[in-house]
């Protein structure tokens, strides 16, 4: 990791008890990685994305670095009034941005694992928020200022007109009104990509699983869908989708749902419904990829792309996030080369957790992957688990060294695999193969 830029230091924000969230003066925003802590600075810090979250840890306290005594240290309670906690402050950005650092804080005994978000490190100078990040796309396809609540309404009238009797359009209006779910809404508002969740089971236990916690005291953040549409109800969205759409992408494997390649009956025909009508639009499938046999036959059947999530790509770390049932890491990467063998489009999804993610170990990992498995895009995303708790489970299996960073990761990426896209989302096959800019 390079040494703290010479530039100006980027002040501390935290909340109090009621929620107010106000700058610390005297005190510098500290970034976390791993064990690694480094003060925050203009130039390692963006603007804070439009539509990005504010979030108030508790049960925490602030890590800051304190001015005065040029050290860092740790708040119990407001420095200036004495007796008022104090507590820190984490930001939860909007998509398209990498966070290279996590808020710095230090548990209080018996606090429970934070919610499913992620929680990147914030700060305040020159009158705005900078957030530790780096944009990798500036595409609007989830900005949530295109994205207007009576439209999304409006859009939502319009297709109950057109499919009163679809289950899965009925599921998407849920979605996109009671979990605000930006790939909901943008069905609704007939843009960019639309959802085609699916499958009710899943064949993974994922530390961060956003629609199933059944096992543990976190909340999930949205109900699984809880039937299989039928393959005529799951064409017709994507048909109507395609049909209104420039560059249109339809996809399955989402949030709200399991493992899309337990529900390979009824996508396979309801894929080949699509093809029979229309070799327009990108079908796309996000998966564990747990199966190559019936990715296999589901690319026969007509299917552009795949997405496979990935927290690292190496096994023990890989099987200890997602937990599979009933497969091993080995049947991802069959699953790769099946598909690269077909000559198809592949992204790996990949969970950036500053500090393991930025471990000289993982990142030699993942260029012995890149070198091996020439996929075409990393989608890199932020994950959504409590960042210490993540770490403490990676570190049972195997001690990361100091953080390379996030940016010097990217860098180096981008100058040893030229032809390796960096983004967020999942392309349309237009762009599949065009030029990184």
């Amino acid at each position: 990791m390079s040494r703290l830029a010479n530039n100006k230091l980027v002040t501390a924000v935290v909340a109090n008890e009621d929620g107010k969230i106000f700058d610390l003066k005297g005190y510098a925003a500290v970034g976390m990685a791993g064990t690694y802590l480094v003060p925050l600075t203009f130039d390692t810090t963006v603007k804070m994305p439009h539509g990005s979250e504010l979030m108030l840890l508790p049960n925490r306290k602030p890590v800051l670095y304190n001015l005065s005594k040029k050290k860092i240290e740790i708040l119990t309670n407001h420095p200036h009034i004495p007796g008022d906690a104090i507590f820190p402050v984490s930001v939860f950005n909007s998509p398209g941005y990498v966070v290279t650092f996590v808020s710095a804080y230090k548990e209080d005994n018996g606090a429970e694992t934070l919610p499913i978000f992620s929680y990147g490190a914030v700060g305040w100078i020159n009158g705005g928020f900078r957030s530790a990040a780096i944009c990798v796309t500036m595409e609007k396809r989830q900005d949530l200022r295109f994205m207007k609540q009576e439209k999304v309404v409006a859009g939502i009238a319009q297709m109950r007109k057109k499919m009163p009797g679809n289950r899965l359009r009925k599921h998407l209006e849920k979605c996109a009104l009671e979990y605000g779910c930006p790939a909901g809404k943008n069905f609704f508002l007939a843009r960019y990509e639309a959802p085609l969740p699916t499958s009710k089971a899943c064949n993974a236990q994922c530390l961060g699983c956003l629609s199933s916690q059944q096992s543990t005291k976190i909340s999930k953040a949205q109900d699984r869908i809880d039937f299989t549409p039928e393959p005529h109800e799951i064409a017709e969205i994507a048909l109507e989708h395609i049909k209104r759409v420039k560059m249109p992408v339809v996809s399955f494997g989402q949030g709200c749902e399991g493992d899309p390649l337990l529900a390979a009956h009824v996508i396979r025909p309801a894929v080949r419904m699509i093809r029979s009508k229309t070799k327009n639009g990108t079908i796309n499938i996000n998966t564990n990829a747990s199966s190559p046999d019936i990715l296999s036959d589901l690319f026969d059947a007509g299917l552009d792309s795949l997405r496979i999530s990935l927290n690292s790509v190496r096994k023990k770390f890989y099987e200890a996030y997602f937990r599979p049932k009933g497969y091993v890491f080995e049947d991802v990467l069959k699953s790769i080369e099946t598909v690269l063998n077909k000559n198809r489009f592949i992204s790996i999804n990949y969970l950036n957790s500053p500090g393991f993610t930025d471990s000289p170990e993982e990142f030699e990992a993942l260029n012995f992957f890149l070198k091996k498995y020439p996929i075409n895009l990393i989608q890199w995303r932020n994950l959504n688990f409590d960042p210490l708790r993540y770490y403490e489970t990676m570190n049972k299996i195997g001690t990361p060294g100091s953080p390379i960073g996030m940016a010097n990761i990217l860098k180096s990426l981008k100058k040893s695999f030229p032809h390796l896209k960096h983004g967020y989302f999942n392309p349309p096959k237009e762009k599949f193969y065009a030029e990184s800019k």
